[in-house]
């Protein structure tokens, strides 16, 4: 099976398109919506959820089954329908168009391929297994959710309030501002962020910053 290169790609206020109006479809909005795309959505038929974000005006609906060019000018192309030969179709014109394309569950049809995914705010986790098991990439991520709480959200966003200040203190220590970023994640700012003690954590990073070179 092919090798996958892992990347996380930035499609805010970018097209998107996506084939299909079930719930898989659903799905698949849903998450580009949550990362900003202008999302499109080609299929004769909607889900309940997919016709109110419609409504709404949250994504375009095409009323109607994909027509070839229908890919042309979207940035990325996602084919959710339960047609064999609609779900080539895409690929084939995506291919020809040079747009990046997932048809669902189907690998040899795919330029990319969604992982699964845990967030905690900022922080995200990715876990694929190259198309071969869906199921055991849910397993993982679900030991995952397990062992990542809310307080890596909360901790990375502490640590980004901190960035420009450090690299303001120490504009040419590279060295330096890894070192300091290093015992900063390996100190116990975490465990005082999990047990509420917010303003001890930020206390410390700050402390840390000032005093790195002493």
């Amino acid at each position: 099976m092919k090798k996958f290169y892992p990347a996380f790609v930035d499609i805010e206020d970018q097209p998107c398109l996506v084939v299909g109006g079930g719930g898989i479809a659903e799905e698949k909005a849903a998450a580009l919506l949550e990362c900003g795309a202008e999302v499109t959505v080609v299929s004769p038929d909607l889900t309940e959820t997919l016709q109110d974000r419609a409504d709404r005006g949250e994504i375009s609906w095409i009323a109607r089954r994909y027509e070839p060019g229908d890919v042309r000018g979207f940035r990325l192309v996602i084919s959710a329908t339960d047609s064999t030969e609609a779900n080539e179709r895409v690929y084939r014109d995506a291919e020809a168009e040079g747009v990046m394309v997932n048809v669902v569950d189907v690998p040899a049809l795919c330029r990319f391929i969604v992982p699964s995914i845990v967030r905690r705010g900022d922080l995200c986790i990715a876990v694929s297994t190259g198309g071969k098991s869906p199921a055991l990439a849910k397993k993982i991520r679900g030991q995952l959710e397990g062992s990542f709480g809310t307080e890596y959200a909360d901790l990375l966003d502490l640590l980004g309030q901190y960035r420009p200040q450090m690299k303001a203190r120490y504009p040419d220590e590279i060295e330096t501002r890894a070192k300091l970023w290093t015992s900063l994640v390996d100190s116990d700012i975490l465990d005082l962020i999990r047990e509420g003690r917010a303003d001890e954590a930020r206390d410390r990073v700050e402390s840390c910053i000032l005093h790195s070179s002493d």
